[in-house]
């Protein structure tokens, strides 16, 4: 599963893009897919693309994704890339407020143009972005509500202009579910439910797997987050432990503020277990990736709760126990992953 301040991460990463990558990895792959001989050909292009951005930001979900058939594999990566470049436009790119509003609204523009656009091709010539092009054809195939990706955005929009969240239910539905749950629903319309009876259960699965990765990423990312301008722990928790104001470089609220990072912890734990409960669900060619993205980034939450430093330290998963998550039949899976390009 995705979702929103996977960003955070790449924030950190030296491979990180700067908008003049972004640009010129979008004019490589609009020359190339208009080249391509058949919308298939097209989509090929794109896709490629595509998995070079997971693949350089976030090492965990492309790991998990590795699990996925191929199709599937194929229309998740469509989605990462469509998601991560707005992610970027706010949390990365060093422009102005003013500029990073202009870009998302001109991206949630294309996105409209892409989704009435008959092929990729056309989504193309109309000036769409090669990644709105693939999405918006994932979108049309899975059934994909247009809204979600709509409340993605201006989820992204909240971000440019930030404001704190008093309470834990007003920070999920008015921000993790654009940032994370939406997210989360596309991918479901991806891997499909065991049965059609089942697909609620699969959303309700999303939905829980969305919350839990939004708060972990929070928890992971405080003190960043605060540089930002931005306070995602819930206002009431902070004044429970005696923080009027936070300010996670201050020495002297550190104690308080690792409370609340373990309260927060324990409700993501929660919410990732009954997020497994209902794995079965899910078609069962899809199940061992969801399974390992739970199990990964559950990991990860544990080592923030109990990590003292988490607020100073930023947390991660060493590589070796994200390969104690899957099958050892399935390794070679991983290295090959990363060879080919």
């Amino acid at each position: 599963m995705l979702s929103k301040h996977s960003a955070n991460s790449a924030a950190q990463n030296s491979n990180v893009w700067t908008i003049t990558d972004w640009d010129r990895l979008e004019r490589k792959t609009i020359a190339r897919s208009l080249r391509a001989g058949s919308e298939q050909d097209a989509r090929n292009v794109i896709v490629k693309q595509a998995r070079l951005v997971m693949r350089t930001y976030s090492t965990s979900f492309f790991i998990v994704s590795r699990f996925l058939p191929a199709t599937k594999r194929d229309q998740v990566e469509a989605i990462y890339a469509a998601v991560r470049y707005p992610d970027e436009v706010v949390d990365t790119f060093p422009i102005e407020p003013p500029e990073r509003l202009r870009l998302l609204n001109c991206w949630a523009g294309w996105y409209e143009e892409g989704l009435k656009a008959p092929t990729i091709e056309a989504a193309l010539e109309k000036g769409v972005p090669s990644f709105l092009a693939s999405f918006t054809r994932v979108v049309r195939e899975r059934g994909i509500p247009p809204e979600h990706y709509r409340a993605f955005l201006d989820a992204m929009r909240r971000d440019v202009e930030p404001r704190p969240f008093e309470t834990l239910d007003n920070l999920i539905e008015n921000y993790i579910y654009g940032s994370a749950i939406v997210v989360g629903y596309f991918l479901a319309y991806v891997y499909g439910s065991k049965t059609e009876d089942d697909f609620q259960r699969a959303l309700r699965s999303a939905r829980d797997l969305g919350i839990a990765l939004q708060l972990t990423n929070f928890l992971r990312d405080v003190s960043e987050d605060q540089r930002r301008g931005r306070v995602y722990l819930p206002l009431n928790m902070l004044r429970e432990e005696g923080v009027d104001e936070l300010d996670a470089s201050d020495p002297s609220q550190h104690a308080a503020l690792s409370q609340v990072v373990r309260q927060l912890a324990s409700i993501a734990a929660s919410y990732y277990a009954s997020a497994h409960k209902e794995l079965e669900a899910f078609a069962p060619d899809c199940r061992l990736a969801i399974h390992a993205c739970i199990k990964v980034y559950g990991r990860l939450n544990e080592r923030i709760a109990l990590n003292e430093s988490a607020i100073k330290h930023r947390e991660s998963v060493p590589l070796r126990e994200k390969f104690q998550v899957l099958p050892p039949s399935k390794y070679w899976r991983i290295p090959l992953a990363f060879l080919i390009r």
